[in-house]
């Protein structure tokens, strides 16, 4: 019985136990820098993988849908 007063009584918090370090005045430092890198690609290998998949995405529903538009319009015969 003591224990099930004592699991009752227990508060519910949202709030993580872990504590992080604060990394952003270190992000800062990093976006800020002037070494003619681009903003997209200054979080490392991550940021150029997913900038390429990104890429490779765009560029092939760019040419799907151009597939489509030409497949749409027969060519006439003549």
């Amino acid at each position: 019985m003591l224990r099930n007063l004592l699991i009752g009584q227990r508060t519910i918090s949202t709030a993580s136990r872990r504590h992080f370090k604060n990394k952003v005045p270190e992000k800062q430092k990093l976006f800020q820098e002037d070494d003619e890198i681009p903003l997209y690609l200054k979080g490392g290998v991550a940021d150029a993988l997913l900038y390429r998949a990104t890429m490779i995405l765009t560029v092939g529903t760019a040419y799907a849908i151009y597939e489509l538009a030409v497949a749409s319009f027969p060519k006439k015969q003549e």
